[in-house]
């Protein structure tokens, strides 16, 4: 597609008395999209990777056992932890598919801020009832509590589940970047999902979750970087300050909907199913998904790992926000330059940030961008990867007697193969995505909330219910999950935030029947539930643990305010653009 350009004085970043190396020049490309990496480019790219796998191969080799490889010893720093956790929840899937959410779908909009309301929230019940139970029973896997409230089966049904769901969310993110490498270096899509599949594989299997942990944490950082420039850089070439001003007043960006309630009328994005819904999934997310609690459980106590909660639970809004701010300005852009917005694949909206990328930014900035989103793809795919493995060896391989002592002989051995295997699994299903919604986020939030409601009831019913039977509980999983499947298939209008509820209290009721017509009530042991009560009550009366719920609690009501009152003070946000 032939384009005429008109390169202005605004687009030469020359600068009088530096070498000429050092000044960056934009030159237009002859057509949209078009693969346009220099020597640069490729060396600041090659040189991270190079970085990165050479820091998993030092990390790795000093691994000696389960304590290291799945839990890093248990001795990682509060706030590696939590950059490392919203490194995983905002990786790739976001930079790349928030900024299309917010400028390309009909009925996204800032909407999606609304789900970031539930995080602090989520934070709160998740420091409060299951870090301190997970802590006192020192567990590698997050199931491990099943088999010791319940039996054996409900682990290894619910540790199935979490696999299912899990390895079908990381094909999701391969094929997140994919989407990148496809757009900047000009091949098949197909062949790049197998190029980034294999990549974030072979980096996986080399470190174990100590170098997943630290290299998550700076790939926050770069990734933080990279939204910014792209940000700035953009702004830099809005010639038109005005007309950008006048149209972000027209354009309706609304951030609450309190008009729809999401459950038939086809709204899914409202205030109600994003908040429900939202509390629902983040606590059954960072409460009951082994490559979160996995990360947890690598700090030294309990209240280092609600520390890291709390963290997590303070920056996540604002990191979300500058992903939003990014689609904002993708609006004015595109308004402004229709023949790169007519250059967009219909059926493809995670196309608009990649093509930004390759079109406007200058060489070596393409590069570090491009660093940017390697980054969140690593840190999207390396500790679920991992937290599968963990999953894989403890909750199934291990339980043979045969297949336990060849593990346990040769640990670290059989923990790469286990991460080979799904890795490759992983990449298999990265094929499938891109018929399961018009943008990669919503795609990747609709398997989550399939599975993760029922998955929340089921440590529900064990925590908070003491007739709780394996029998119910197991028959409530398995309803919960049909009852998701069944809305996805025959309600549409129904939004698909409403399963993690609508799971969670299926299985919740089936679960409870079952158990009390299922013959003599169960008794808890009484020591395993007197450990329970301590660390239960500890939350509860800590100092430190009050403090940070009040925090959380004060912060979750000024973003409520924060976003009610968007549409008054907006206009006097859009006047410094006049």
């Amino acid at each position: 597609m032939g384009v005429n350009w008109r390169i202005t004085d605004k687009q030469i970043l020359g600068f009088s008395g530096l070498p000429s190396f050092l000044s960056i020049q934009i030159k237009p490309r002859e057509r949209l999209g078009e693969m346009y990496l220099t020597f640069l480019d490729w060396s600041v790219v090659s040189l991270y990777l190079a970085a990165l796998i050479g820091l998993s191969v030092f990390v790795g080799t000093s691994q000696k056992g389960e304590v290291d490889y799945f839990l890093g010893g248990r001795r990682v720093p509060s706030i590696v932890i939590a950059l490392s956790i919203m490194a995983t929840q905002c990786g790739s899937v976001s930079i790349i598919s928030a900024p299309a959410f917010v400028a390309l779908n009909e009925k996204g909009g800032l909407l999606w801020l609304q789900y970031e309301l539930a995080v602090p929230l989520a934070m709160i019940i998740l420091m409060i009832f299951f870090i301190p139970l997970f802590y006192t029973l020192r567990i590698t896997t997050v199931y491990e509590y099943l088999e010791k409230r319940f039996n054996y089966s409900v682990r290894y049904i619910v540790s199935v589940f979490f696999q299912l769901s899990r390895g079908l969310a990381t094909g999701v993110a391969i094929y997140a970047v994919s989407i990148v490498t496809a757009v900047c270096f000009g091949l098949p899509l197909w062949v790049t999902i197998i190029i980034t599949g294999f990549v974030s594989t072979l980096y996986t299997v080399i470190g174990g979750i100590r170098a997943v942990i630290y290299t998550d944490a700076l790939q926050l950082v770069i990734l933080w970087i990279t939204v910014f420039i792209c940000l700035g850089y953009g702004l830099f070439l809005m010639d038109d300050w005005e007309g950008m001003a006048v149209l972000l007043r027209q354009t309706n960006l609304e951030a609450v909907d309190l008009r729809h309630h999401g459950f038939g009328d086809g709204h899914t994005f409202s205030f109600l199913p994003m908040l429900v819904g939202g509390l629902f999934l983040y606590v059954a997310y960072y409460g009951c998904d082994q490559s979160q609690v996995q990360r947890v459980l690598c700090s030294r106590s309990t209240e280092a790992s609600n520390r890291a909660l709390f963290i997590n639970g303070l920056l996540r809004f604002p990191l979300v926000a500058s992903y939003c701010a990014l689609g904002v300005f993708m609006i004015v852009f595109l308004e402004q330059n229709p023949e790169f917005k007519a250059s967009l694949p219909r059926e493809h909206y995670d196309y608009l940030l990649p093509l930004f990328i390759v079109t406007y930014l200058p060489h070596g900035v393409i590069g570090f961008v491009l660093v940017g989103i390697f980054a969140a793809a690593m840190s999207s795919l390396d500790s679920a990867i991992n937290s599968l493995s963990a999953a894989t060896l403890k909750d199934l391989v291990m339980r043979f007697p045969t297949l336990n002592g060849i593990v346990t002989k040769r640990f670290i051995l059989c923990s790469r193969l286990t991460t080979f295997v799904w890795g490759t699994l992983c990449t298999l299903f990265a094929y499938l995505v891109g018929s399961i919604s018009s943008t990669v986020i919503e795609g990747i939030n609709k398997i989550g909330s399939v599975f993760y409601g029922p998955l929340l009831a089921v440590f529900a019913l064990g925590i908070l219910v003491r007739s709780a039977k394996s029998t119910g509980v197991i028959t409530g999983l398995f309803a919960g999950i049909a009852g998701n499947i069944g809305l996805w298939t025959f309600f549409p209008g129904i939004s698909w935030l409403w399963w993690n509820v609508v799971g969670c209290v299926v299985t919740c009721v089936v679960g409870i029947m079952v158990s009390l017509l299922s013959g003599k009530q169960v008794t808890v042991k009484d020591r395993f539930m007197v450990s329970l009560s301590a660390g239960w009550k500890n939350a509860f009366t800590a100092s430190a643990g009050r403090g940070r719920y009040c925090v959380l609690a004060f912060y979750f009501v000024m973003l409520i305010i924060v976003l009610l009152t968007y549409r008054e003070w907006r206009g006097f946000l859009w006047g410094f653009f006049d």
